[in-house]
């Protein structure tokens, strides 16, 4: 074995695992390609005349500073209360759907903190979704509606959020929609995060 590569390994996976456990910020995406000695490259600024390079590590997305976390916490508190639902999974359903962006507009027109479809305004009594407190309890009531449907699963409830309950109904599981799947695992752990709190 060529221990100079294997120390060479070692000295590179260390620096990788002290620039993330430090929490500093590395600039894009990060790209690994493997010479045919064995040894490790990195880059972040692949050339089009290496295609060996392969994404290694994906730079997690800026949070934009602007929308505070905890600044509709009292909405959420009051919803939670009126609608049974729990103030961590509201807050983890808001930062996964606008990441706390109260004129949030998605490509398919849903709007507002909880990202409701403008199908769903009159139902759920909107007159403003772009006002937090109409957003919040109409989303709240939404999943609560969900959650009912679903007797309580969590992920088909999110799912059901996510996809239309027509959809969960018919897979009879959450929905092998590749933005479905991934909302409901990112849903859980923002969940898991806000009640570890």
């Amino acid at each position: 074995m060529d221990w100079s590569k294997f120390k060479f390994f070692r000295i590179a996976l260390y620096v990788l695992i002290l620039l993330f456990s430090a929490g500093l910020t590395v600039h894009g995406d990060i790209y690994r390609y493997i010479d045919e000695d064995g040894v490790m490259h990195f880059t972040n600024t692949p050339t089009s005349s290496n295609q060996n390079f392969k994404l290694f590590l994906r730079e997690k997305p800026k949070i934009n500073p602007r929308y505070s976390t905890k600044k509709y916490d009292d909405i959420i508190s009051n919803a939670s209360q009126q609608y049974g639902v729990s103030f961590p999974l509201i807050k983890a359903i808001i930062k996964a759907e606008s990441g706390f962006d109260p004129r949030a507009v998605s490509k398919k027109g849903a709007k507002g903190l909880m990202q409701i479809m403008p199908d769903n305004f009159k139902l759920l009594g909107i007159k403003d979704p772009f006002d937090p407190s109409q957003n919040i309890h109409a989303g709240a009531r939404y999943f609560k509606q969900m959650y009912d449907r679903f007797k309580g699963k969590l992920a088909l409830s999110l799912a059901a959020y996510n996809a239309g309950p027509k959809a969960v109904e018919h897979y009879k599981t959450v929905p092998p929609f590749e933005e479905t799947e991934e909302y409901v695992k990112r849903v859980l752990k923002f969940y898991y995060n806000y009640k570890n709190l």
